[in-house]
């Protein structure tokens, strides 16, 4: 798939979301899910984002927005405004699906879509992942992935300014 006019059509809202994987889950296909506000992309996000998608056959990412990424790293961010991040994300080949959420965390959605393995980074405990319990609970997996260390927007972000 060459053809960047598809991009755009991985940028669903939730209902959209919510029929795709009804699609993909009729032909017997799973689903993985991770988040994150994925402000200026860099080598850790990528390595995170290839390791979710090796877990399920399709990969969906759940986006901070603009609101919710200002309430969690405070009102210098997002740098980039969600539906740049939006399309960057959904421009990487192991990425079949962005949805944005405006609450500051993925519950709301992670229940909604009903992923069947949910993925974080290794910086996150079994007991502080959201929706852990809930996938668990509805016979899904959970997936810790390790860091890579050395890399975060906050760090990019300190460099440029010094």
């Amino acid at each position: 798939m060459r053809k960047a006019d598809i991009i755009t059509t991985r940028i669903c809202n939730w209902n959209e979301a919510k029929h795709k994987i009804a699609q993909w889950r009729v032909t017997g296909k799973t689903v993985s899910f991770t988040n994150g506000v994925f402000d200026i992309l860099h080598r850790g996000h990528i390595f995170s984002l290839s390791q979710a998608a090796v877990e399920a056959d399709y990969l969906i990412v759940g986006l901070n927005s603009d609101a919710s990424t200002k309430r969690l790293k405070g009102n210098s961010r997002p740098v980039n405004d969600e539906q740049s991040r939006a399309l960057v994300l959904a421009s990487l080949l192991m990425v079949d699906m962005v949805v944005i959420f405006e609450e500051d965390t993925p519950l709301n959605l992670i229940t909604t879509l009903q992923p069947d393995v949910l993925v974080k980074g290794g910086d996150y405990t079994l007991e502080q992942i959201v929706g852990a319990k809930e996938v668990m609970e509805a016979g899904g997996k959970v997936i810790i992935n390790p860091i890579v260390e050395g890399f975060s927007t906050t760090g990019i972000i300190q460099k440029i300014s010094s």
